[in-house]
């Protein structure tokens, strides 16, 4: 493709923006989908060991004050959370997919 786009006279900025971006654009939602889905899960890790966040909640109010449904409630947010996350990222990949 970019030596297709070289020989019509395409210059750098097009070859990276009209060329190899446009190739590259499934796999950079992808990529950010499974990013995002791996930083929700180590933000509830570190939460568990003080760093805050939903798993800070899920530890400090539901296991030390053995209120299991606010845990439960917790674990559930973050996992529907990771679930939302990951659909609508891979339905914008299967949406900006060239090849169907």
């Amino acid at each position: 493709m970019i030596e297709a786009a070289r020989s019509m006279g395409a210059s750098d900025f097009d070859v990276i923006f009209r060329v190899m971006l446009v190739e590259a654009r499934t796999s950079l939602v992808t990529g950010a989908t499974i990013a995002l889905g791996t930083i929700l899960g180590y933000s509830a890790m570190a939460g568990t060991v003080g760093g805050g966040g939903l798993g800070d909640i899920a530890v400090r109010y539901g296991y030390y004050r053995y209120q299991t449904d606010v845990m439960v409630v917790t674990v559930l947010l973050i996992i529907i959370l990771f679930q939302i996350f990951q659909t609508i990222g891979m339905k914008i990949a299967q949406k900006v997919e060239k090849r169907k």
